[in-house]
């Protein structure tokens, strides 16, 4: 089957339900899921998104843009994920507790507007047994239709490239800022913007795969085989460790291995 026959067998299934209430971050996958929502559910289609520092910035307007350019209804909830129970000490089920948290709070919206479905955007390619999150979809009842309908990233992609939505298709994989910190290492404020800063001094570079680790006082860095080409520069790699050392981090390394999802996952 066709990525464009899965495209059409997702907006089929959507359009058996009354209504919706995507979780939309403005991320690859989530931006399908609520373009198929709005073309087969129109105006009984909305969605939700979470504001919080766990994201940056440039996430949300991205996903107000969309909303906005596309005639979606929009929400955005404030989620301070540091004051949950649990979740600043960083256990390994830390998606777990934030997602439950979450997802209550997009209830909330949900049920305001009647609608008793939620759908988010775990695709077919997502490891769902490393994802704690994962279990608090299913535990609450959240829709995961890229899935069902097996669409894969690589699918999504060429999707949304066909759709005309070329930044969309062309986004980095994007996650939490928090799945920067070691299980264990305690998240704050001060890290989470340390983090984000750090990241974006690379992707103003040009690099567009990679995650800063932040442990402790020293930052490690991810990227692709296109990111370890660009910090082949001796005076670039200077540049970003003085840069680096403004913000906190004592040294700078750059991971053998390159960027992989899960990586924290490695030593439990």
């Amino acid at each position: 089957m066709t990525a464009f026959e899965k495209y059409e067998k997702l907006k089929t299934r959507l359009a058996g339900l009354s209504a919706i209430a995507v979780a939309f971050s403005g991320g690859v996958d989530s931006t399908l899921l609520l373009l198929a929502a709005h073309e087969a559910l129109g105006e009984r289609c909305v969605a939700v998104t979470a504001r919080s520092c766990n994201f940056p910035e440039r996430e949300l307007r991205d996903a107000v843009d969309f909303c906005t350019a596309h005639g979606i209804r929009h929400f955005i909830v404030d989620n301070d994920e540091l004051s949950i129970a649990g979740y600043a000490e960083n256990p390994p089920d830390r998606c777990y507790i934030c997602k439950i948290a979450l997802l209550n709070k997009f209830r909330a919206i949900a049920d305001e507007c009647g609608i008793s479905d939620i759908a988010e955007g775990t695709n077919f390619d997502d490891n769902i047994d490393d994802r704690p999150g994962f279990r608090a979809v299913v535990e609450q009842g959240v829709l995961s239709p890229l899935r069902d309908a097996e669409l894969s990233k690589p699918e999504i992609r060429e999707l949304l490239g066909a759709f005309g939505l070329t930044d969309a298709a062309q986004k980095p994989s994007l996650a939490c800022l928090s799945s920067r910190f070691p299980y264990g290492e305690r998240i704050t404020a001060e890290g989470l913007a340390r983090v984000e800063r750090a990241e974006r001094i690379l992707f103003g570079l040009g690099i567009r795969q990679l995650r800063v680790r932040h442990h402790g006082k020293i930052a490690r860095i991810e990227t692709d085989v296109d990111g370890f080409a660009l910090l082949q520069d001796r005076n670039l790699r200077e540049s970003l460790y003085a840069q680096f050392r403004e913000l906190g981090f004592d040294y700078t390394t750059l991971d053998l291995l390159g960027y992989r999802t899960g990586s924290l996952s490695e030593v439990l």
